[in-house]
């Protein structure tokens, strides 16, 4: 197995090496149908995950290595990747699955201290009272101690100390966090790390500053912390929140700030901007506005060459690429299996036949599929296309208008608006997604043409959230007019007074949300107003529109939701459409 000397921490850099390298060795059994070696690969990516503090993932390939064993019935192994799995799933807190992995563990029975330990840690999980749970733990200590086993003898400690916390004795749960600590920090930082952070909880919980300010900065002392530039800043900015706490404002600043100069050295732009936000948070309290606006400038302005020296992006691509080689490894595997599944069952003149009938039934549903996706394509293309007949007839009646009236001034500036309009919805009319500033763009002209011709009817507002990039976020292009039109057309017109019209662009996570609201008369009352020859004409916009985004969906799995509702105590309509950002 690949392991880092135990005076280091794991870091992205440190996993995605590993990784990839049990991904060769992987490949290689994979392909030599060794499962042992298979099994074995699975289990180390799962380590290392593990000392990395990746549970979630560690339990992914501890579930993998298991199920290989299994099949193979190494009981050794199998005993071993058990417990890992319990582990993993045990500090994810889904207790019931790592009670029953540490059950499983037990009963395997390879060796009698395995054995025993298993079945303490399922007694420990599932004791009713903290005297039978501190038993089960007292009888780990023991056989960890004569086992030497390091990691285990910190983690029972560790445990320990939670149920001294429970029964209120604070200075034995105390000398047990400290006792994990010193035990942990030679063999496995990484848990000595969780158990300092435990440590300092408590003291911070009961009150005792001082002691968790100690226990801080004995840990920035440690080695295996300082060779680690994230995790000495990460644990600058633990200290500078129990300053916080401690009500020390001045010399929490000075830490974030020594956390903030380190981060901007060695490339770690999370830590980066996770001090920065801690250190707004505290100038705003001490009224120091100025700090914070200078702050910002200076970490925007070295943004760009701190993601450039960024090791960990490189080691996240890293990392998803090796997953999706394994991913692919497996799949392969799974087919081959299949094969020989197949060979056993059948002879070999009618697997050939079976392939060569699968073969063909694969190609025609491909075909197929190929002709539906491009039809549906050729039908939303049709949709981008296709203008609303009212609006151009509409339009060219203002011309008429400004024209009859003399203003040709205006009617010139009109035509000249609305010819960008058009040459912008025909240039866009090919993509299925614009860019965002693009649509934006167009939006602002129709809402200007719309202004022009109704300048007594309504006023209109767009709000675009700051966080949107406008230059690399794709949208569906004229998906917004349509619904504007209503508005304006259907209910904006018809009121006395000048009525206003709103256009909202929000983030929400990795969703957009777009709000668009106005103080018309209302979706029930325009069709009370509309006339028989209005009723009988079949309106194509909002028919075009939703048809687009049924293809869209179709085509695309965006999951586009609109709704469309009269405002309740007031008049007007409120239309929402969200769905998935979409970068280009």
């Amino acid at each position: 197995m690949l392991t880092l000397s135990a005076n280091n921490l794991y870091s992205q850099d440190d996993v995605a090496k590993e990784v990839v390298a049990e991904t060769s060795k992987l490949k290689k059994a994979v392909r030599t149908k060794d499962e042992s070696a298979e099994a074995e690969s699975y289990y180390n990516i799962g380590e290392s995950y593990f000392k990395a503090g990746n549970y979630s993932k560690s339990e992914e390939y501890f579930l993998k290595s298991k199920n290989i064993y299994e099949k193979i019935n190494d009981r050794k192994n199998l005993e071993k990747v058990t417990r890992k799995l319990a582990q993993s799933q045990e500090n994810q807190n889904k207790l019931k699955s790592a009670l029953s992995n540490y059950e499983s563990a037990s009963k395997i029975g390879y060796s009698r201290a395995a054995r025993n330990i298993n079945s303490n840690d399922v007694s420990r999980i599932s004791a009713p009272t903290s005297v039978q749970k501190a038993e089960a733990i007292r009888s780990n200590l023991v056989i960890s101690e004569k086992e030497n086993n390091k990691e285990d003898l910190a983690t029972g400690y560790s445990q320990m100390a939670e149920v001294n916390i429970e029964n209120k004795n604070i200075p034995k749960a105390e000398e047990n966090l400290n006792t994990a600590y010193k035990i942990s920090k030679e063999e496995a930082p990484q848990q000595a790390l969780a158990i300092n952070q435990k440590l300092t909880d408590f003291y911070v919980e009961t009150k005792n500053f001082d002691k968790a300010i100690e226990a801080k900065k004995s840990v920035l002392k440690e080695n295996f912390v300082k060779e680690n530039s994230q995790k000495k800043v990460e644990q600058i900015q633990e200290l500078a929140e129990i300053y916080i706490k401690k009500n020390d404002p001045k010399e929490a600043i000075a830490l974030l700030r020594n956390a903030y100069d380190i981060a901007l050295q060695k490339g770690h732009t999370l830590e980066a901007q996770k001090t920065v936000k801690k250190l707004d948070s505290l100038y705003q309290t001490t009224q120091n506005i100025d700090a914070s606006v200078n702050l910002y400038r200076d970490f925007l302005g070295k943004l760009p060459d701190l993601v450039s020296k960024d090791k960990s992006l490189v080691d996240d691509k890293i990392l998803e690429d090796t997953e999706m080689k394994i991913e692919q490894l497996e799949q392969e595997k799974k087919l081959k299996d299949e094969l020989i599944r197949k060979k056993n069952m059948f002879n070999y003149s009618l697997i050939v036949a079976l392939l060569v009938l699968s073969g063909l039934v694969f190609f025609i549903f491909r075909t197929l599929k190929k002709v539906q996706i491009k039809n549906k394509k050729i039908a939303l293309q049709s949709l981008r296309r296709e203008m609303n007949p009212h609006f151009i007839f509409n339009s060219l009646n203002s011309v008429n208008h400004f024209i009859a009236t003399n203003n040709e001034l205006e009617a010139n500036q009109y035509l000249t608006k609305f010819s960008k309009l058009m040459r912008g919805v025909m240039e866009n009319s090919t993509e299925d997604f614009i860019p965002f500033q693009q649509e934006l763009d167009l939006l602002h002209n129709y809402l200007s043409l719309e202004k022009t011709r109704f300048a007594d009817k309504f006023d209109y507002e767009i709000e675009v959230d700051e966080s949107l990039k406008v230059q690399s976020l794709k949208v569906p292009g004229m998906l917004v007019q349509p619904f504007l039109e209503n508005a304006i057309w259907h209910g904006l017109r018809y009121r006395t007074e000048k009525g206003f019209l709103s256009l909202k662009f929000e983030k929400n996570n990795d969703f957009l949300n777009i709000l668009i609201e106005d103080n018309g008369i209302g979706i029930e009352e325009s069709k009370k107003q509309k006339t028989e020859h209005q009723k009988n004409r079949k309106g194509r916009g909002m028919k075009n529109t939703l048809e687009r985004i049924a293809l869209l969906n179709d085509l695309y799995q965006k999951n586009i939701d609109c709704a469309i509702t009269d405002k309740k105590d007031i008049p007007g309509v409120l239309v929402k459409i969200s769905y998935k950002l979409i970068n280009g």
